[in-house]
């Protein structure tokens, strides 16, 4: 055990009594990606992992919703999940999950599945791949960028999402697809899972959770819409699957800005068990299991990621309340 865990260890079984943390992890490459280098590569998720078992009690998120619940929780409980449904979370985060014998849960937006692309892959992607040192956009309102080098590329794909992730879809899809033109170049189709992934995951004792069909910021959409993208989401998942799947992760997850106490409403009458979403820290029994707080430690050393994440037991969550 490292210095780190030894000393964490005590600290975590005390603040960490009756509280769930609950990881999030999207992307896991295989090599550091030169764009976003703090991203999760296989040695850092390695790594992570490593520490993470080491000083906490990492359990499948099913069983620790059960435990939430009825006041069962260990102390510091961890549960592992992924949003969007990757397939380098198949290809490279499975085995590693499997070294550590760690069950996580995959968050899976349906319509991307079998050669799909994510609008903001189509972006990240475009941009990483053009020839050019400046990428005119004024034609769309999106103005003008240098991609002269990856600090520049990163820079330039931080402000066009930020421009375009509120967009209504029909919109921002037009401007994605008029980028992707500018640029000229051919953008990988293997991004997102397959089926047969899914089912290798789920083979794996991994769980499946829904995240709506084609990932929409709910709370921009007619309530009908929205309800339609929750549900069907499911019901893709079940049918590739075979099983009943009863977690739900909201889009993009700020609570009041991406979902609202309505999209709670429907992901309860929708009969799902729990749902969670992207605010910090961690929960307690008596939290809402439809709003479940989830948290994104990014630290690369041990001992502050370990601190990062047992600070987080102490942070309430701030999620929408009832009035």
């Amino acid at each position: 055990m490292s210095v780190a865990a030894a000393l964490l260890k005590p600290l975590i079984a005390t603040v960490g009594r009756d509280k769930l943390s609950i990881l999030i992890y999207h992307r896991v490459h295989k090599e550091a990606d030169p764009i976003f280098p703090e991203e999760q590569d296989a040695r850092r998720f390695d790594a992570q992992l490593e520490r993470i078992t080491k000083s906490f009690h990492v359990m499948p998120l099913p069983d620790a919703v059960a435990a939430l619940n009825t006041g069962n929780l260990p102390s510091g409980a961890v549960c592992i999940t992924f949003d969007d449904g990757y397939a380098d979370n198949a290809e490279i985060a499975l085995p590693i999950l499997r070294k550590h014998a760690v069950s996580a849960t995959f968050f899976i937006s349906t319509g991307f599945l079998d050669g799909g692309r994510m609008w903001n892959d189509s972006v990240i992607e475009s941009i990483r791949r053009a020839s050019t040192q400046v990428l005119d956009l004024r034609t769309i309102g999106l103005g003008v960028h240098d991609i002269g080098g990856w600090a520049a590329r990163r820079a330039a794909i931080q402000d066009l999402i930020g421009q375009l992730k509120y967009l209504p879809q029909d919109e921002r899809q037009e401007k994605v697809d008029h980028i992707e033109q500018a640029v000229g170049e051919r953008l990988p189709n293997d991004l997102m899972l397959r089926s047969e992934q899914v089912r290798a995951l789920v083979d794996a004792g991994m769980t499946v959770g829904a995240h709506t069909m084609s990932h929409p910021i709910l709370a921009r959409l007619p309530a009908a819409a929205a309800r339609r993208e929750i549900a069907a989401g499911r019901e893709t998942l079940e049918s590739i699957i075979g099983k009943p799947v009863t977690l739900f992760a909201y889009p993009n997850g700020k609570p009041g800005d991406d979902y609202t106490l309505e999209h709670v409403t429907m992901v309860r009458e929708l009969q799902f068990q729990a749902a969670v979403c992207t605010a910090w820290g961690a929960a307690s029994k008596d939290d809402d299991l439809f709003q479940l707080p989830r948290f994104t430690p990014w630290d690369q050393s041990a001992w502050r990621f370990s601190l990062r994440l047992t600070g987080n037991l102490l942070r309430q969550a701030t999620t929408l309340q009832n009035t």
